[in-house]
Formats: C-alpha cells, structure tokens, sequence
C-alpha cells in the first residue's frame, strides 16, 4: 500500500468547489470562541460540500491568521455570514423550511445514530460554545436536539470533533 501525493488526490478547484452540488447542510457555530475550532469547522465543511456555514455572536469571522491556520484555506471554498444573533437566525431558517438541529446533551434528545435525515430536506446544525455548549433558547427553538452516545467518564467532545463526527455522520447517511 502506497500513500496518495497531493498531485493523486483529484482535489477541485475552489471555483469547481463553488459550482458543485452541496451536500444539504448548513453549520451553524452559536458563540465559539477558539479559532483554531472555527478553522477547523470550515475545513471539515469543504471536505463534505457543506451548502454554508453561519458564524454567530462572537464567533470571529475570516480573514483571521488563526482561523486561516487551521482552515487551509476552506474559507475562501465554503459560503459563510456573520449573523449577531443564533436566535434571530435560527427562526429565518425555519422560516425557509429549514430543518434545525442543536447538537448537545438534553433531555428527550435524539441519538446521532438513529437519526435518518429525510430525502430532500435542507438541515442546519447548531454547534454550541466550548464550555456552555448551545444556548437553551436555541435548543428551545430547535426541531430537535441531536446528542452523539459517549459511554466515557467525560462526555465532552471538542466542538471541531463534534462537527466532524456529526457531518461525517449526516453526509454518509444522505448519499
């Protein structure tokens, strides 16, 4: 077995990126604070054609040195906005008959893995601060909570993780 070069990856263009048929997905970061988490969001979400991703609160916003370290550029590919307030957001996107799902631990929550995304409908992802995770008035306004089952002594997972796992999990399941 032989490692691919960077020349074998059949890697496209930013512009092909920006013409090509997304995923129907949509990332939505509610106050995250690390840069190196929201770069890292923005390069899983070129890996999986992720529609956009909205940076809410005090999210920072590209062009920023630390977010571009960890992006690799997939701020330039991915469509992203800044928008002050997740809840103000949250409720134009329902509105648009968009499928909202805050990704924390809570009551009555939906298991990652048995949830099936139904064809043809368009989902945005709440993913929530580092250390007080989504704001309950967002999990409040949310069609549903989706929580990741973690058996371990900590049941945290880092936001950039989550976001992964999570869109990992969401792309496998509606190709």
């Amino acid at each position: 077995m032989r490692k691919l070069k960077n020349n074998e990856l059949n890697r496209i263009s930013v512009a092909e990126f920006k013409t090509t048929q997304k995923t129907p997905l949509i990332v939505v970061l509610d106050n995250i604070r690390s840069l190196n988490n929201i770069g890292s969001v923005f390069r899983t979400s070129d890996a999986f054609l992720i529609e956009k991703i909205y940076l809410c609160g005090i999210t920072a916003v590209p062009p920023n040195k630390d977010i571009h370290r960890t992006a690799l550029g997939a701020t330039e590919s991915v469509a992203w906005e800044y928008v002050a307030d997740t809840l103000s957001l949250i409720k134009k996107l329902k509105v648009a008959k968009i499928k909202v799902l805050a990704i924390e631990q809570a009551e009555n929550s939906t298991k990652l893995d048995t949830f099936q995304p139904t064809k043809g409908e368009t989902y945005a992802i709440v993913m929530g601060n580092e250390v007080k995770g989504v704001q309950q008035e967002v999990v409040n306004a949310s069609d549903l909570c989706i929580e990741i089952p973690q058996l371990g002594t900590k049941h945290s997972l880092n936001i950039s993780v989550t976001t992964g796992v999570v869109l990992w999990d969401l792309f496998q399941k509606m190709q």
